[in-house]
């Protein structure tokens, strides 16, 4: 399996506040950024797989609602994880 408990332990330790801290929205945006970066990997290579693509989007728009949560609670971690992440609005 590409998600195993020790890549996601891996990710709450790196983006949250420790390796069981799995309800920070930083945590929680890294973990879908992970699993959207995976899915759209496998679209690449399999078009057509629909079900797929409806996934990744209802992924896409969990991550983007919990980043409109953490601009209203706090920009500056808002900020922070994008640079993290790498991704951008």
């Amino acid at each position: 399996m590409y998600l195993d408990s020790a890549k996601k332990t891996e990710l709450f330790e790196k983006y949250g506040k420790g390796t069981t801290d799995t309800g920070s929205p930083e945590s929680q945006i890294a973990l879908f950024t992970f699993r959207i970066s995976h899915l759209t990997e496998h679209l690449k290579r399999n078009r057509k797989d629909y079900n797929t693509e409806r996934s990744l989007k209802r992924l896409v728009g969990k991550r983007r609602r919990l980043l409109n949560y953490l601009i209203k609670i706090d920009i500056e971690r808002y900020r922070a994880i994008i640079k993290e992440l790498g991704i951008r609005r």
